[in-house]
């Protein structure tokens, strides 16, 4: 792989990058943590678990009162089946019936209140410039989803602006793997060095992406610092400069 510089601030204050404009035929973009804030999202879902445990499976509901402690028993399951480590709806549901059968409740339940977290998960906020931003990017070029989680770009509300979506549980392995990274590509018919990745993982986003043969832009909204060796084409800190890099 060619030697990538760091993009470095310019004397204007603005972001110096090294993409090469004139090669980016596709875009593939992560969704959780570049599209919207995911932990607000996750919480408020698991806030509606919390309730509806509360009335199906009280004596879950009491063992396990909050999103903090339904936390620590998915952490139980993930040491337990790393198989499922890609799938998180299935990570899920299995901590769910762990949960269930721990504390004598029907393990059935896993079902139904594995839906009504995952309905919740569904309710995103978007970032302010989001919908701005897939606007500009699916009026110039083909974008595929891909990600590691399991938002529904249908059920978010955001699928118009996609031709193609992508996630670890479907395709069997995630990122920072290349095959899915060139399947990304492939579906809307782009080699990997035409298309550009756009997220805000260091190592899931930009290194994978890098390994697949893509340019990369890392969203870094919270101005952390880059500490991997590899190191993207740009950085821009809100999805708005992404924008005003491609015009």
């Amino acid at each position: 792989m060619p030697e990538i510089t760091s993009p470095q601030p310019t004397a204007s204050g603005a972001v110096a990058h090294t993409l090469e404009l004139d090669r980016i035929q596709a875009i593939t973009i992560d969704l959780d943590d570049t599209l919207w804030p995911v932990w607000p999202t996750i919480t408020r879902a698991e806030e509606v678990l919390a309730d509806w445990l509360r009335e199906h499976a009280p004596a879950t509901a009491i063992a396990f009162p909050d999103p903090k402690s339904l936390r620590r028993i998915r952490m139980k399951v993930e040491a337990e089946r790393p198989e499922l480590l890609h799938d998180l709806s299935a990570m899920r549901r299995e901590s769910i019936r762990e949960a269930l059968l721990q504390c004598g409740d029907d393990p059935a339940l896993a079902e139904p209140a594995f839906d009504v977290f995952f309905e919740a998960r569904q309710q995103v906020v978007l970032f302010d410039d989001a919908l701005e931003t897939l606007e500009f990017l699916a009026g110039r070029y083909p974008v595929v989803a891909l990600s590691n989680g399991n938002a529904d770009i249908r059920r978010v509300g955001i699928d118009r602006f996609f031709k193609a979506a992508f996630n670890a549980r479907d395709f069997g392995v995630g990122k920072p793997d290349a095959r899915i990274f060139h399947a990304a590509a492939q579906s809307v018919g782009q080699a990997p060095q035409a298309t550009l990745h756009v997220g805000d993982d260091a190592a899931l986003d930009v290194q994978g992406a890098l390994n697949a043969g893509m340019q990369t832009a890392w969203v870094n909204m919270d101005a952390r610092p880059w500490t991997l060796d590899v190191r993207p084409h740009a950085a821009v800190g809100t999805l708005s400069e992404l924008c005003a890099l491609l015009r």
